[in-house]
């Protein structure tokens, strides 16, 4: 896909490549706080190279379209959770798979929590100038053990149903796991009792309907993971240690990010 770079009303600007920003860009060993989202720390994971060259040098990776259905059903389903919270009782999902005592978790700052690009969980790491920060689809929360549950809204459309342990196995799928260990961790530190069980709350678009007739018809399942954390400090510790250093360290040899950028180079040296 080629991406073209538009402003605010949609009109085509020149893309630079780079970030304008000085303030989401990290200089090697500097003191000054600097904000690290769930999904940079993903960026890390897959490619650290494209991460050192992001984050530290600023180039910009070419955007992506947006997902407007997936961010619509994340809304309304919030709209929902809101009623339920505002009332503080079950949603019908909770209901569903007898999950009576658990009810939308109710906090100030709620919004704040939701609203990744501004705001998000936030937690700085002990002795490092790194706040890390991540925007929530919700919080739950179980009336029995008082303990936050951390939750994360998925759309898809599959023709198969969705079962617990062919969802987590799926290998596109471990990156949704890698969210809710990241939220919990932050939850954790933020001072909050987490539930160590988090739920997907998963909306499967039905592909066998015999005609759209202007809907999609969703069914939806809770699919329950226990969250992982300890992985996320020697993790954490690499990715502080990439963005000291003084060198652009290697890639992933599957970053197609990567195999793009130096097979276009070979093409364009070659001519």
């Amino acid at each position: 896909m080629i991406s073209l770079k538009r402003n605010s009303k949609g009109s085509l600007v020149e893309a630079t490549g780079m970030r304008s920003k000085s303030s989401t860009m990290y200089i090697p060993k500097q003191t000054e706080v600097f904000k690290i989202s769930r999904s940079k720390f993903s960026d890390f994971l897959s490619c650290r190279r494209c991460f050192y060259l992001d984050r530290v040098k600023g180039l910009v990776s070419p955007s992506m379209p947006g997902w407007t259905l997936n961010e619509t059903t994340d809304l309304l389903l919030k709209k929902e959770f809101d009623i339920c919270r505002d009332a503080q009782e079950s949603h019908r999902i909770l209901k569903k798979f007898n999950l009576h005592h658990i009810i939308p978790y109710q906090h100030e700052s709620m919004d704040l929590w939701r609203d990744a690009l501004h705001h998000g969980l936030q937690f700085q790491l002990d002795d490092t100038n790194i706040l890390l920060q991540g925007g929530i689809d919700d919080l739950w929360y179980d009336t029995y053990d008082e303990k936050v549950i951390v939750v994360d809204y998925k759309s898809q459309a599959s023709r198969q149903p969705v079962t617990t342990d062919e969802y987590l196995a799926g290998v596109y799928h471990q990156g949704y796991k890698i969210q809710l260990d990241f939220y919990a961790f932050l939850l954790l530190n933020m001072g909050f009792e987490v539930s160590p069980i988090g739920y997907f709350f998963v909306c499967n678009a039905d592909r066998n309907a015999a005609a759209f007739e202007g809907k999609l018809t969703f069914e939806e399942t809770l699919v329950p993971y226990n969250w992982e954390i300890d992985w996320l400090y020697t993790e954490l510790a690499a990715m502080i240690a990439t963005l000291n250093a003084e060198e652009i360290p290697s890639g992933s040899p599957a970053c197609e990010n990567c195999a793009y950028t130096f097979a276009r180079s070979a093409i364009e040296d070659a001519l």
